[in-house]
């Protein structure tokens, strides 16, 4: 059991979880840090609305499981259930998600993301199906904006969902129901960039250190001080874009996760970790115009969408 992979997540209700986050705080490597009741957001965690973490029904897993600005009154509540089926994403010849030949996400699920968030915000109809794949894979998708790329909403699930409706559902949550931030608007569109990931390669780990910075998405659940289960996850690229080693991006997890104890070493070895990887593409506005110039009438920016690049 140590160690062993998974070619798919864990059985579990459609979970969603927030993958960003907005401050990049400094994390000593004690772990004995507290936050007590300040509200504190961590890049990439999906605990936000994991805080209470008790099992729900009929929430249809939207979760924005990486905002600490919620108040206990304003947690959603959700709990893992080993016992629920779940889509299984695909898996590649010998376990090779990393292979460049072999990957499935590309740009142009990143432009369908955008069609469908410029047809809700300017009130067009949805685009139609798009080309690519309708496989089922656990997804996220990240909006961020301005030349520093400040995040602006970032919502996915660990359910494999079919691409075609996980993305559509995806777009809209993460571009408007992620708690931290306000909806966004047409006036922000030509500032976004938009990221798709597809999540890979689910492991369970040895041990809360048994994976890489920089190679591994890690997803931590743990019992808090008042007996409740909790989790929270990471993408990939969090940890090596905060520059934290493995202590401080546990620690910032368990912490977002709604951990208010002090972290120790016994406590961090009781945690379950799973690793996983992701496939990952990103374009920004500019370049989805430029992909769908054909497509507005007279070239100019919010001319609405003729839809004719989808069979």
């Amino acid at each position: 059991r140590m160690g062993k992979r998974r070619c798919v997540p864990p059985l579990e209700p459609k979970l969603a979880a927030g993958c960003c986050g907005v401050k990049k705080p400094k994390l000593s490597g004690s772990g004995t840090h507290s936050h007590g009741n300040q509200a504190t957001t961590v890049p990439g965690s999906s605990s936000g609305p994991l805080q209470n973490h008790q099992h729900t029904d009929g929430n249809n897993g939207r979760e924005n499981a990486s905002d600490l600005t919620l108040g206990p009154g304003n947690s959603p509540i959700t709990r893992m259930n080993p016992t629920s089926g779940a889509l299984s994403p695909l898996t590649r010849p010998n376990g090779t998600a990393n292979s460049t030949k072999n990957l499935v996400v590309t740009a142009e699920m990143c432009c369908y993301c955008f069609d469908v968030l410029y047809c809700h915000l300017y009130g067009f109809p949805q685009p139609r199906l798009p080309r690519f794949t309708n496989d089922p894979y656990p997804l996220f998708v990240t909006w961020k904006t301005g030349r520093d790329k400040r995040l602006r909403g970032c919502i996915g699930t660990f359910s494999a969902m079919n691409l075609h409706s996980g993305l559509r559902e995806y777009t809209l949550t993460s571009a408007l129901k992620d708690s931290r931030f306000p909806p966004l608007t047409r006036e922000e569109l030509p500032k976004l960039f938009c990221s798709v990931s597809l999540l890979t390669n689910f492991e369970d780990a040895s041990d809360y250190l048994d994976w890489e910075v920089g190679i591994h998405g890690i997803r931590i659940e743990f019992i808090n001080e008042k007996g409740v289960k909790r989790t929270a996850t990471y993408l990939p690229e969090v940890a090596k874009e905060q520059d934290w080693d493995q202590i401080q991006t546990i620690d910032s997890l368990l912490r977002k996760g709604g951990f208010k104890a002090p972290i120790t070493n016994d406590f961090r070895k009781t945690i379950k970790l799973t690793r996983y990887r992701s496939e990952k593409v990103t374009i920004s506005y500019a370049e989805y115009m430029a992909s769908r110039q054909h497509c507005f009438q007279n070239g100019t920016l919010h001319a609405p969408p003729i839809y004719n690049h989808y069979s």
